[in-house]
């Protein structure tokens, strides 16, 4: 595929497809920010795809007593699926098993938007009638009662239809190694943006999919086109050069966010250059067919 070299690094002539999702967002916290990050990180577990997974979830960032509303420590967290019924169901699930469970902690919601999510409102029952009812400052929590004390959640959270999920990086060079650092340097960068979450482990994916199958039971497989080992078996997308590709997938509360994220991952991507990097990066879709959101590489350079 056609592309231009950017400081030897070739970022070819592609987009990433990504789709409308569902997406809210969590605070949580706790007297220190080891247990508030302990509570995200098992609430936030099994979250890397709506194909298997329910939900994609991530943290978004960590945050001082005065960024809270209980002044305590505390960490972002983003959910998104593909409905609001889905979505429901795995905040009320993953919070009710992972935050609630975990010592000192308290949850409050993170965004503003007029449909709303139960969360106190439902799981106040575990309370088994001993629930209090609490308005404060305009916000409605409740107090369940739990062996280390109490936790304190918010009644209902704010919910967004704007969010994005799907944006993408794929990242080849010549090497495992390079092809690693490559993806970190992204990582690390995209990491550092404001409003979004890689949902694979470390943000980086080695398994790549495509839509469909020769097996009628899965609707999604190997990315072939893509697989190194799979070269002159093959249409592969891969040269010569190519050794190893990864791919960085990326979920924000707005189109915007990821747009920004992916400027974020090339930019640090490019700045490693091809020696210790990546020799190209590209990015997946699907013709433009499914996803109304399309993100061009190459405006993504401007």
């Amino acid at each position: 595929m056609r592309g231009v070299s950017v400081k030897r690094v070739v970022v070819e002539n592609s987009f990433a497809e990504a789709f409308d999702m569902r997406a809210t967002a969590l605070i949580i916290t706790a007297d220190d920010l080891k247990w508030a990050r302990q509570a995200a990180m098992a609430m936030t577990g099994f979250a890397t795809s709506v194909i298997g997974c329910g939900c994609e979830a991530g943290i978004d960032r960590e945050l001082t007593g005065a960024e809270t509303p209980d002044g305590r420590p505390g960490v972002r967290v983003l959910l998104f699926a593909v409905s609001t019924a889905e979505l429901q169901k795995q905040v009320l699930t993953r919070v009710g098993q992972c935050v609630l469970t975990c010592v000192g902690s308290a949850c409050f919601g993170a965004i503003a938007g007029e449909e709303r999510l139960k969360l106190g409102a439902a799981l106040r029952y575990f309370g088994d009638g001993w629930q209090i009812s609490k308005k404060f400052g305009g916000r409605h929590y409740w107090r369940i009662p739990v062996m280390d004390g109490e936790f304190v959640c918010e009644a209902t959270i704010g919910m967004t239809k704007a969010a994005v999920g799907g944006g993408n990086l794929i990242i080849m060079g010549a090497s495992p190694r390079n092809v690693l650092n490559a993806a970190e340097a992204a990582a690390h960068r995209i990491g550092a943006t404001r409003d979004v979450i890689m949902p694979f482990p470390g943000g980086i994916v080695r398994s790549g999919s495509k839509v469909g199958s020769k097996y009628k039971a899965l609707v999604a497989s190997t990315n072939d086109a893509y697989c190194p080992t799979l070269k002159g078996a093959l249409a592969s997308k891969l040269g010569r050069e190519i050794a190893s590709v990864l791919e960085i997938v990326i979920d924000g509360l707005s189109p915007e966010a990821v747009s920004e994220a992916m400027r974020a991952g090339i930019a640090a991507i490019v700045g490693l250059g091809p020696e210790r990097g990546a020799l190209r990066i590209s990015a997946g879709n699907y013709g433009g067919k499914l996803g109304r959101h399309h993100y061009h590489l190459r405006k993504l350079l401007s």
